[in-house]
């Protein structure tokens, strides 16, 4: 049975409800697809977006950086932000400017950022290492206290979210029909490119390179 989440003021869709969806696993696919998400926060003075990295254990979205940071040092003390994801997967491509679009698959988070349990901190690390890199974790340098204790682990629930998606072709007035134009969709993909080595390194198989497709 799909598990639901629970609909309130901040996550209400009111601009084409339709394309909105409260399924715990659609939204989890969202993100556990995303190598980054963009942060929203106000510091009481202005307001800010930053783009960092994300990941995901259970019903957490975990980021993480120095304890110098701004951002984190605003969300530890309880700024309210709202995390939002978003992957385009098509242009589309209409007979008039009004109806171009795009194909897209979206997230928006809201809540409190709180720091992670220290107990946690090095394998929360562990998993966002190997969400990007399956099996690298064992072949690297792994932390020293030092850099954990310079380090931030935030985390905040899963609880207070929606996805906001369009999938479909395209979507024209009657009178523009005929109109001399090519319309449809131009997809768009994420992919990888061939792995270029440190320069450093002798030209060798070495482990640790086996890039997560998403």
């Amino acid at each position: 049975m799909t598990e639901k989440i629970n609909l309130t003021e901040r996550t209400q869709v009111k601009r084409k409800p339709e394309r909105a969806q409260y399924d715990r696993q659609l939204i989890n696919a969202v993100i556990d697809a995303a190598l980054y998400g963009v942060i929203g926060f106000s510091d009481g003075k202005n307001v800010h977006v930053i783009p960092t990295a994300i990941w995901r254990i259970e019903d957490y979205l975990y980021i993480h950086g120095s304890k110098a940071s701004r951002l984190l040092q605003e969300l530890i003390q309880g700024a309210q932000a709202c995390i939002s994801i978003t992957h385009v997967d098509a242009l589309v491509l209409a007979r008039s400017a009004f109806a171009h679009s795009m194909n897209y698959r979206s997230v928006c988070i809201y809540g409190e950022f709180s720091e992670a349990p220290e107990a946690l901190k090095q394998e929360s690390l562990r998993r966002f290492i190997e969400g990007l890199v399956p099996g690298r974790w064992q072949h690297i340098r792994q932390p020293t206290p030092q850099e954990l204790a310079a380090s931030v682990v935030l985390r905040i629930p899963l609880s207070e979210c929606v996805y906001k998606g369009r999938q479909g072709p395209v979507v024209d007035f009657a009178q523009d029909m005929d109109q001399p134009v090519w319309a449809g969709l131009a997809p768009v993909t994420l992919q990888w490119l061939d792995l270029q080595q440190d320069s450093s390194q002798e030209l060798q198989d070495l482990p640790g390179k086996a890039i997560r497709i998403s």
